[in-house]
């Protein structure tokens, strides 16, 4: 597993929304700002199924991110499973007006996993970056 994590000075319900709306989660799915998310769709119960889809700005190229939860305690735990049979899960904790978000995934075997664990940090950085921008 790769871990990354973010601490945001918010509240957890800010933070736990930002996290689990289609309408926030288009404007922090990103590594970098040559990139952009223009659709999500996510159907949070045990079971039920996301997908983001990410995309060059220039449309040289974009991806769907998807698959389906296995574990959601609100405030607490997200887990899925994507499409290519990868775990993830995300952890939210709160200490003293701060929320630590700690994402852990299973890595592919396309890239090195300091490349994947670089990108998936700067999208977190991203969330952090979205958060603040909203309190």
């Amino acid at each position: 597993m790769i871990t990354v994590k973010t601490t945001i000075h918010s509240s957890m319900e800010l933070v736990w929304a930002a996290w689990t709306s289609a309408e926030h989660i288009t404007q922090w799915t990103f590594a970098s700002d040559d990139w952009h998310a223009p659709y999500a769709e996510i159907d949070l119960k045990v079971g039920g199924r996301f997908m983001t889809t990410m995309a060059a700005k220039d449309e040289s190229f974009s991806f769907d991110l998807s698959g389906t939860f296995t574990a959601v305690e609100q405030f607490k735990t997200i887990a899925y499973t994507l499409d290519d049979e990868r775990k993830v899960v995300i952890e939210f904790s709160e200490k003293d007006g701060d929320i630590t978000v700690v994402e852990s995934f299973e890595p592919e075997s396309q890239n090195p996993h300091e490349l994947q664990a670089s990108g998936w940090q700067m999208i977190l950085n991203n969330f952090k970056k979205y958060v603040d921008s909203l309190s």
